[in-house]
């Protein structure tokens, strides 16, 4: 099976939700938290299961909570503890799903205005190579491919995206905002409303769609 055909298998990793998006802390109330964290997942992974080029979503957790909401979704879950670290997140998900003939990659868990079409996009950007998409500020990495067969080998962290760039990743994803649009903060989250939130993020915090 060709790499276009067996299509991309994202790995999706989240902290346990109480102690995940800090800065966001104060945009809902305290008890509705972590609602509000793993309303950004379900945005995200039902958006990406959507999108043409993705075959599976795996996300990576450490919140008991996180598979019970992801029952019935298609999204696989694993909760894994005592990771020491997103990228140990990430690559212990990525060699679950690595096969000789598909593509793995590592999507971001806040994105919440993700719409599927801007993903497949930028999957069939790449085109085979090891790509990344960075933030919007250009600093940070929201989405990581690595090329078919390949490692994903993952440098997520401050300067993510310079540090993918220099293991031979391309820019990707110039052109596509809400994949770009990772929530980390309340004026992260503004933006993304701008942008229109998915159904669980918007019921969460009672933003309106766009006009």
């Amino acid at each position: 099976m060709s790499p276009a055909a067996h299509g991309v298998d994202l790995v999706v990793p989240i902290k346990r939700l109480d102690a995940a998006k800090t800065r966001l802390r104060g945009v809902v109330g305290s008890d509705e938290h972590p609602g509000l964290v793993l309303a950004l997942l379900l945005d995200t992974v039902t958006a990406a299961a959507r999108a043409a080029g993705v075959h599976r979503i795996l996300v990576i957790c450490e919140d008991k909570r996180v598979p019970d909401a992801l029952s019935g979704t298609g999204v696989e879950c694993v909760d894994e503890r005592g990771l020491p670290g997103l990228n140990a997140a990430l690559a212990f998900g990525a060699e679950r799903l690595r096969s000789p003939a598909g593509t793995v990659g590592a999507l971001q868990a806040d994105l919440p205005a993700l719409r599927p079409a801007e993903l497949a996009a930028a999957i069939a950007e790449a085109d085979g190579r090891r790509a990344f998409c960075a933030d919007r500020p250009g600093v940070g990495t929201t989405l990581l491919l690595a090329a078919p067969g390949q490692p994903l080998d993952p440098h997520f962290g401050v300067g993510s995206a310079a540090a993918h760039a220099a293991t031979g990743a391309v820019r990707i994803g110039a052109g596509s905002p809400s994949l770009r649009c990772d929530v980390d903060t309340g004026d992260d989250l503004a933006v993304a409303a701008g942008l229109g939130l998915g159904p669980a993020t918007r019921r969460l915090t009672g933003r309106p769609e766009p006009a």
